[in-house]
């Protein structure tokens, strides 16, 4: 019998196995959306399954209040109508603390729920914790992805790798 092996060189075993397997597979449309169970921005517990009947743009973003990702939440902001006048509802997730989402969300008076996902267990679960290189150092952080969500809870469209400017004219399109 072969002996197990991380699936990545990245992946150590002292990480859950799973973790490594799931961070390496990919969501596509027509998959089920994986369960969410996070506290969001107030700290009230939250699940994705409440939204059941809605559609839901998620859109994972690396961290809060720093320029791409306050550029892409308040481009999300600024559109909330018409997200909402397509019965969509729009919900951002970051590996920050749930402080830290009240802050941004204050600070640039964000009117969807942002999630604390501080233990990174929904971007792994979406395959959007990645390997990053910066300035030559590796290191673990979400890649910017959306995912829009219907109303059974069925992946539609998924946006890898978002590049901010017309993101949201774009996922406002595959909504309607």
């Amino acid at each position: 019998m072969a002996s197990l092996r991380p699936v990545a060189s990245n992946c150590s075993y002292s990480k859950a196995f799973r973790i490594c397997i799931l961070r390496m597979a990919n969501l596509k449309e027509g998959d089920a959306a994986p369960p969410i169970s996070l506290p969001t921005d107030s700290g009230v517990p939250f699940e994705l399954s409440s939204l059941k009947g809605k559609n839901v743009v998620l859109y994972f973003y690396p961290k809060a209040d720093t320029p791409g990702c306050t550029t892409e939440s308040c481009a999300f902001r600024d559109k909330t109508d018409e997200f909402s006048d397509s019965n969509a509802v729009i919900v951002g997730i970051s590996p920050d603390t749930s402080q830290a989402q009240a802050k941004f969300k204050g600070k640039f008076s964000l009117p969807f729920t942002l999630l604390a996902d501080s233990e990174h267990k929904a971007a792994e679960d979406y395959g959007v914790w990645k390997e990053k290189s910066m300035y030559g150092k590796k290191y673990m952080g979400v890649e910017r992805t959306t995912f829009v969500i219907d109303g059974e809870g069925i992946i539609r469209k998924v946006f890898p790798k978002v590049k901010i400017d017309g993101h949201v004219a774009e996922v406002l399109a595959a909504v309607k």
